[in-house]
């Protein structure tokens, strides 16, 4: 027993720490994930969207803490029962999320490794179970070393933590694991392979029989019934290949221009998915690096989710010499961790990404 809770509080422990840092990695995107929660049904608590950024910093760096506390043997009570109770929350969100389809992606791993919301639950079942475990044999679990230094490892953990956390948010996450990364090419991960899986759908067609309804269900063909027709339902069994960008357009009138603009040498994509929430004093600079790039040759253009009349407004108040597009506002967080942020492209290709406090790496 004591070699199998030795394994099982290591794997624990050192999931735990992966998936913080993974989140601590983008606590920006995972606040957006939380936003969903907060949203859409599942929590039921809007008032909670506009602390989103605060309560994923918190519960990332918690979560790594939990890790650390239960690989070192330090405050074992404490500890086990904070990862029981954090481990049943979410296994209650999981599986409310599944059964309901309300939350896509749990956001468990941020974008490194998506889980559906059924392999979600699945996950924390297992979880689960294994902290019982943990707790059945608590005895075993003991601290790997003396207090002080044990303390000592616990202060640099939470203090890494909080470095490398004030790092990502006023730069960019260090490790990008998003289609937008640099060096892809976004026309190139909005491809359908040939061979790719399609969807498969079932067929739910209603009749009517001889005065009663009957209900033939079919992958698509249509069948062969003496009655009369009533209608069908849908349902999509099995997911598609969905390509790793999607759903990304770049319009201006109802139309969109995104297949023009991605074939330029050089272009320059001034991102803002929300003028009300940007920093907009960072415009100041962006006119300044925007201007030398039109001079250098570059096509510029902004691209933001917020109406005509805000960007318009926008480019009177900071001068600005480019035309604002519209892009859904989940495609505009997914491509960049700023509001706003600036991304130089050629030929589709991303060359360069900054946070807005970054602008002057640019090179043109």
């Amino acid at each position: 027993m004591r070699y199998l809770i030795g394994i099982v509080r290591i794997f624990v422990g050192v999931l735990f720490v992966i998936s913080g840092f993974i989140k601590l990695n983008d606590p920006v995107g995972f606040s957006f994930k939380l936003e969903e929660y907060f949203s859409q049904g599942v929590l039921n608590l809007p008032f909670f969207e506009p602390h989103a950024l605060t309560i994923s910093l918190v519960v990332v760096i918690f979560e790594v803490l939990l890790g650390v506390l239960l690989i070192l043997g330090h405050k074992r009570k404490f500890t086990l029962w904070s990862l029981l109770a954090m481990i049943v929350f979410f296994t209650f969100l999981t599986f409310y999320s599944a059964y309901f389809n309300k939350v896509t992606d749990c956001g468990c791993f941020g974008d490194a490794i998506k889980l559906t919301p059924w392999e979600s639950f699945t996950k924390d079942v297992v979880l689960l179970v294994l902290i019982l475990l943990l707790f059945y044999g608590k005895k075993y679990i003991t601290p790997l070393f003396r207090p002080f230094l044990t303390k000592v490892l616990v202060a640099i953990s939470v203090l890494a933590c909080i470095v490398y956390a004030y790092y990502v948010l006023n730069h960019l996450p260090v490790i990008d694991f998003r289609p937008y990364e640099i060096g892809k090419n976004i026309e190139e991960g909005m491809g359908i392979p040939e061979d790719a899986p399609k969807p498969i759908y079932e067929y739910a067609w209603k009749f009517k029989v001889d005065g009663e309804e009957q209900v033939i269900v079919t992958n698509g063909d249509y069948p062969t019934i003496d009655g009369e027709f009533i209608g069908v339902e849908t349902e999509e069994i099995q997911k598609g290949y969905e390509p790793p960008v999607h759903d990304f357009t770049i319009e201006q009138d109802g139309e969109d221009f995104a297949g023009s603009l991605l074939q330029e040498p050089k272009l320059v994509m001034v991102i803002a998915y929300d003028l009300r929430k940007a920093n907009l004093d960072a415009f100041s600079e962006i006119k300044e690096v925007t201007d030398m790039a039109i001079d250098k040759g570059y096509k510029v253009i902004g691209m933001s989710a917020s109406g005509p009349d805000q960007t318009k407004e926008l480019k009177t108040q900071y001068d600005l010499d480019f035309e604002f597009y519209f892009t859904d506002q989940t495609t505009l967080k997914t491509i960049v961790r700023s509001n706003p942020g600036v991304l130089v492209l050629e030929k589709g290709t991303i060359e360069q990404k900054v946070h807005y406090n970054d602008l002057d790496e640019l090179e043109f």
